[in-house]
């Protein structure tokens, strides 16, 4: 199995949901389209839209389920106090075996822009940008603004384009971006909601969050929370790969037992061995994904995490050998900026690719535990805690598979590849 597929991607809302996220006509949609469905609805009270987004309880989109209204809570104050604000629309999606962002941008940038065009108004920015690294996302949402003729309610926007990386997407990556610099992480502090663009406090946020807010405006807090769970209300996109079937993208409601999204997917569930979670992030859950419903507190509980959204499914192949492969990725993917990052990704994959070939022992697998906890937290950004999370959930969830590697048994025969990025032809 690989994530670096080319082939058709499959759109689906799920069974008795009426879609917010997502749209069946194929096609980029136009403006008079987005208007005729209530779309750019006049915002009258940006306080109390606010109010509604926390009453409602939008989570961030992006992987790390931040509230949105304490992230925009955070900037408008600074906008409060006479400061100058930006607003940034985080679409870089460099979390491998995602596919979610780039379809929003492609395919439903009017609904982009107009979560954009809120949040700007609730944190009192007067320029905006959207973050890309798809080329033709970049060119949906250019047309887009050209239809719209300039006019966003009082905010330019501008589109930044970089090139696909798994550091490109952190929010100081991408503020560093905008700034003119390389598309790489900076240190902390300060936080970009205190400098960010141009020095000014910024607020940067995942375009499926932002995505969400028209139906906030529109719809409120109550109806926001219809379909989801009282810790993960609304709906989310599900990026399904692996299982021997072509990818998925599902909207979905928050809280849907992972085996009906799986079966579904036209994948026989007897022979799920696992999966890698939100994207490659939160890690390897083993068959216990089964039993989990598709909302952070289940799959947290269960030692895993629905970060963005992305289900990556194992079963023919050995979970020792997707994990060497995406440790393998990590220390490809690394910014080359921190040195525990550079050494710690490149010792954990070393250790790891020994496993998978059968020519480690038992030391070798202690010091990749060790490894995996104590370089915890270093470096500029989550790069160092991503590799971490693939080598602990590893070793915990396959402890089965890690003995009989070291007893010299081979783990399975099907190849694993963690390549990025994952594309599709159609979206």
């Amino acid at each position: 199995m690989s994530t670096a597929m080319h082939t058709e991607l499959t759109v689906t809302v799920w069974p008795g949901l009426t879609a917010r996220l997502l749209r069946t006509d194929e096609g980029r949609e136009t403006l008079a389209q987005y208007r005729d469905s209530g779309g750019y609805r006049p915002l009258s009270d940006a306080q109390g839209l606010l109010g509604d987004i926390g009453a409602a309880g939008v989570l961030g989109r992006g992987g790390a389920a931040f509230p949105m209204a304490v992230k925009l809570s955070t900037v408008r104050r600074a906008s409060a106090r006479g400061q100058d604000t930006v607003l940034v629309a985080n679409g870089e999606e460099g979390e491998p075996a995602s596919v979610k962002d780039r379809w929003l941008l492609r395919n439903r940038p009017h609904l982009v822009l107009d979560g954009l065009r809120l949040a700007a108004q609730i944190v009192g920015a007067r320029h905006a940008h959207v973050y890309v690294s798809d080329p033709a996302s970049a060119e949906a949402v250019h047309a887009a603004l050209a239809e719209l003729a300039g006019e966003l309610d009082g905010v330019t926007v501008g589109v930044r384009t970089v090139a696909p990386a798994y550091v490109a997407g952190e929010e100081s990556a991408a503020v560093r971006a905008i700034n003119g610099g390389p598309a790489k992480p900076t240190d902390k502090p300060p936080r970009v909601f205190e400098e960010g663009v141009g020095g000014l406090p910024t607020a940067v946020c995942n375009v499926e969050t932002l995505a969400n807010l028209p139906f906030v405006h529109r719809h409120g807090a109550a109806a926001y929370r219809e379909v989801g769970t009282d810790s993960s209300p609304g709906t989310y996109l599900a990026t399904v790969t692996g299982g021997g079937r072509p990818p998925g993208l599902y909207e979905l409601p928050l809280g849907v037992p992972a085996a009906d999204l799986l079966i579904s997917h036209g994948i026989d569930i007897d022979q799920v061995r696992g999966a890698l979670m939100g994207g490659y992030f939160a890690g390897m859950l083993d068959r216990r994904i089964l039993d989990t419903t598709l909302d952070h507190a289940s799959l947290q509980a269960a030692g895993s995490g629905l970060g963005c959204g992305a289900v990556s499914v194992i079963t023919e192949e050995c979970p020792v050998a997707v994990g060497a492969a995406v440790l393998a990725y990590y220390d490809r993917e690394n910014a080359d900026q921190c040195g525990s990052c550079f050494n710690g990704t490149a010792a954990m994959a070393a250790a790891a690719r020994a496993l998978r070939d059968g020519v480690a022992d038992a030391d070798d697998v202690a010091r990749l535990q060790r490894w995996s906890t104590v370089l915890r937290g270093r470096g500029a950004c989550a790069t160092l805690d991503a590799a971490c999370n693939i080598a602990a959930s590893m070793l915990a969830m396959f402890g089965a598979d890690v003995t009989r590697l070291l007893a010299g048994e081979r783990g399975g025969a099907t190849p694993y590849d963690a390549l990025r990025p994952f594309e599709v032809e159609s979206l």
